[in-house]
């Protein structure tokens, strides 16, 4: 079985996937436990607030780093290491200057970030000194966000997924023995800035034994270079923007109408539950390049190797998934206090379930999500992640103006409704997807008789 899973580097690859994601989970199982004890719901909410800047800071992104997956996979194919070289240190010129824009927009907008929170003066004041640190640091992350991505083009996506989910364990072995030492909220900072230091050296090592790239020349510089990866990347940070606000949009909205101390309510829900999700979905990732792969031959063998692997995804999903949820469903609450010990509290569990039924909602439009990004239908990739986030916001503001009221278990039931409607849009997507396919084969196939 273990020679069968092995026998090649998609698998490889895929396996990995759920390899990382549980060092995730096990990651986020130490880590909550750690951070509530120490700092509490209110402290570690002040901490959500940098770090949904810090995702917000993500923008810079411009979806430079799928692109650079990308372009560089094309290149090593063609064993190109010269274009290699272009395409990264082109890239990261790109992100340098994005990310240089988005720091300066942190800092000069700090005052604004602070009230847009709603948080007490003590809390402001925390905010208001790390903030700037945020700004650098969210330059420091696109840079080793490309550097990752460059590994994963070079067809070690393994060796990203485990550097990446290593780095977490970074931070939270760090955080947590300086949390001990009598230190505070920047604690997270330092442990997090450590992570991506941790990550960035062990990615240079990896691209360094695969392919001796020279990334610190001016000559690598490429204007031509610089245009496909834009062209690429729009795209994808358009879905990226939309999906991006998504989170924070609701995070603010609780700080706003139920106070700090709920953020951390719904990113306990939230996240535990895209990590349970992620025990599927994470093997599914690589499967995006194999059917941009098959899918570029237009042959009646290929429309049935998709149509192959998208049932045999869905089985999958149905297969491990029911029976996972399930059981989740059913024992959420003593799991839930055996996790979190003295600083469980009665409303996470409703919200978890919550979440866990959004999530399974949504994993059922993932294999029509990476299909239809492998057959380059990224307009409809775009769409469904507007729908998902668009949605939860009219949502969640739609209630919260309304009632005056807001909490982390409403804020969940919006978020479910909205990926039922993207999942369904999703599925309708693939489906018109392998038609129109279907009807193309079919025209090659009579032109070549």
């Amino acid at each position: 079985m273990i020679k069968k899973i092995f026998s090649s580097q998609l698998r490889i690859n895929m396996a990995s996937g759920l390899a990382a994601t549980i060092i995730n989970i096990v990651a986020m199982v130490a880590a909550y436990p750690i951070y509530l004890h120490f700092l509490g719901y209110e402290r570690y909410g002040v901490w959500l607030v940098l770090a949904t800047v810090l995702s917000f800071a993500q923008l810079g992104d411009l979806g430079v780093g799928q692109a650079v997956m990308k372009l560089v996979a094309e290149e090593y194919g063609r064993k190109d290491i010269e274009a290699i070289q272009q395409y990264v240190t082109t890239a990261m010129i790109i992100l340098l200057v994005g990310g240089t824009v988005v720091m300066i927009a942190i800092i000069g907008f700090k005052a604004q970030i602070i009230a847009a929170f709603n948080l007490s003066t003590d809390n402001a004041k925390i905010v208001s000194w790390l903030l700037p640190f945020i700004g650098i640091l969210s330059i420091y992350v696109l840079i080793v966000q490309a550097l990752n991505a460059t590994l994963s083009g070079l067809g070690r996506m393994d060796l990203a997924n485990y550097t990446q989910s290593f780095g977490r364990c970074v931070a939270v072995i760090v955080a947590a023995i300086l949390l001990y030492s009598g230190w505070g909220i920047e604690s997270l900072l330092i442990g997090n800035t450590l992570s991506y230091m941790f990550i960035h050296i062990v990615s240079l090592i990896c691209i360094w034994r695969i392919a001796h790239i020279r990334l610190l020349r001016i000559e690598n510089l490429d204007t031509q270079r610089g245009k496909h990866i834009l062209r690429f990347g729009g795209a994808i940070f358009g879905g990226a923007v939309v999906s991006m606000l998504g989170s924070p949009f609701n995070m603010l909205m609780l700080s706003r109408y139920a106070g700090v101390s709920t953020i951390p309510v719904y990113e306990i829900g939230f996240k535990a539950s895209m990590q349970v999700r992620g025990l599927i979905e994470a093997g599914f990732r690589a499967l995006m390049p194999e059917i941009s792969r098959i899918g570029a031959n237009k042959t009646r063998y290929a429309k049935g190797r998709i149509s192959q692997i998208s049932r045999r995804a869905m089985s999958l999903i149905f297969l491990f998934g029911i029976p996972m949820y399930l059981a989740l469903l059913i024992f959420a609450t003593p799991l839930l206090r055996i996790w979190l010990g003295a600083e469980f509290i009665q409303t996470i569990p409703l919200v978890f379930r919550i979440m866990l039924v959004a999530t399974f909602i949504n994993l059922l439009g993932v294999p029509s999500y990476y299909f239809l990004l492998g057959m380059g239908h990224v307009r409809d990739v775009f769409a469904a992640r507007s729908i998902t986030w668009l949605a939860s916001m009219v949502l969640v503001t739609m209630v919260a103006v309304n009632t005056n009221h807001l909490s982390a278990t409403i804020v969940s039931l919006c978020l479910a409704i909205s990926w039922s409607l993207s999942s369904t849009y999703l599925i309708w997507r693939f489906r018109s997807a392998m038609m129109i396919y279907g009807k193309t084969v079919s025209s090659i196939e009579r032109t070549n008789v």
